[in-house]
């Protein structure tokens, strides 16, 4: 089935309409311009970026102000607009934001975005177009929907028993170190953000703290001199070892540069490395090392302004920040339009829900690899299916390949809500491309 075979000739020369012009949105515009399809882009703040711009008027990134990406820039980039070589191996926010305008110019894609327009209402029309409601109460139909209004933007609180009588504030909201000078800081969680901000803060904090569950594995952004990233990519591109392999190798590589991470007190996690997320950090183990920060297991009971265990330390607290993570939330779609629930995310191959014909989620993943070259690619294949290039299963077929990729993802990675997104860079790329060069999804 093509993307027009289920539309009358009236809705399918309707128009495309994006939400969002971040990283997601910016690239989907291009590859729907250089498809010839007509489309709208709409964007709540008042420049491109979304959660890469520091301070965003629109009020949902939560970029801090020390914040460098995590993947280096070779490995960065969209594939047709590399990043100059002027620029360092890992960017800031606002290199970012540099890269991501300079490309959205050299493709002239502002022309297209509709700055400072909330949209309200995404639902379906019941002729097979979508109405999109924006904030100035008009209204306008399309042929599809595009969301790219990202995934890291409503936090994720956990819940602990007892009540803490200090600050307690979510990574989301954190910007810098500074409120946070002499005192008593614990944060929440393991991943990048979390060891981010513990290291920004352990430096004018009088002691701070990582709780964490499970712990995570260690990796830091350099290996003999050249980021990490690029050993996974040798072994992945040019010896063509499968993510598995790649990862165990690079974790051994990491082991003679930084060394056994439990020996200055961050717990060995059970699990295998391929099995999750690596947190990168130069910083975590030398300044865990420097008794800068410190290790504790997971929180057993907040008791005003002291923190109890799970091992039955006890702590004075002056400030908790959650480094928890985020739900995937779509405030302009009714939930029985399209919500994640009970965290799962029912998208055939990641982005359309079946039984929604013209809905797409575009950037609803959480790589292990990069993310914007997965994007763009994302981008491309929704082109294709929206010129009517790649044929589409019909919803059984849509619901076996999300159950398999289900079934793949408990196989594969740890069970926790912050896995729900998950996908293999390498793998679904194959599968895109493939859909693209055969002209039909599997």
């Amino acid at each position: 089935m093509r993307f027009d075979e289920r539309l009358s000739p009236e809705v399918a020369a309707l128009p495309v309409c994006i939400v969002g012009a971040g990283s997601s949105g910016v690239t989907a515009a291009k590859a729907l311009k250089e498809k010839g399809i007509a489309f709208d882009c709409f964007e709540l703040g008042s420049k491109i970026g979304g959660m890469w711009r520091y301070e965003n008027d629109n009020g949902m990134s939560s970029a801090y102000r020390s914040l460098h990406i995590d993947t280096s820039r070779t490995n960065l980039g969209y594939s047709d607009f590399p990043i100059p070589d002027h620029y360092p191996d890992f960017l800031s926010h606002y290199e970012v934001i540099e890269y991501l305008e300079a490309y959205a110019e050299r493709f002239g894609i502002p022309p297209h975005i509709r700055f400072n327009t909330r949209v309200e209402r995404v639902e379906p029309a019941g002729d097979g177009s979508w109405r999109v409601t924006l904030g100035d109460g008009s209204s306008r139909r399309y042929r599809a929907v595009i969301v790219a209004n990202g995934h890291l933007w409503d936090p994720r609180w956990p819940s602990f028993d007892g009540a803490f009588s200090g600050e307690q504030i979510h990574s989301h909201h954190y910007r810098t170190a500074e409120p946070f000078r002499d005192r008593n800081v614990l944060i929440v969680g393991i991943g990048n953000s979390a060891v981010d901000i513990a290291v920004d803060v352990c430096k004018s904090a009088k002691r701070t703290w990582i709780s964490t569950r499970r712990s995570a594995w260690i990796m830091p952004k350099y290996i003999m001199g050249h980021p990490t990233d690029r050993w996974s990519a040798f072994f992945a591109r040019r010896l063509h070892l499968p993510t598995r392999v790649t990862r165990t190798l690079v974790r051994w590589l990491a082991y003679l540069a930084t060394g056994d991470q439990a020996r200055v007190g961050i717990p060995r996690p059970r699990h295998e490395i391929w099995r999750e997320h690596a947190t990168l950090s130069q910083e975590l183990i030398p300044y865990c090392g420097h008794g800068w920060i410190r290790i504790k297991p997971n929180i057993r009971r907040l008791d005003g302004h002291h923190v109890e265990f799970e091992d039955g330390t006890r702590e004075a607290v002056d400030a908790i920040i959650h480094a928890t993570g985020y739900r995937a939330s779509f405030p302009f779609l009714d939930r029985q339009v399209f919500e994640v629930a009970d965290g799962k995310a029912e998208l055939y191959r990641r982005m359309m829900p079946p039984g929604r014909h013209g809905l797409f989620l575009l950037g609803l993943v959480q790589p292990i690899g990069p993310t914007i070259p997965l994007v763009e690619i994302q981008g491309k294949w929704l082109a294709a299916v929206l010129a009517n290039e790649v044929r589409l299963p019909g919803p059984h077929g849509m619901m076996a390949e999300i159950d398999a990729h289900r079934r793949y993802v408990s196989r594969r990675f740890v069970g926790s809500a912050r896995y729900t997104l998950e996908v293999d860079f390498r793998r679904y790329a194959r599968e895109l491309f493939r859909d693209i060069a055969r002209g039909g999804a599997a």
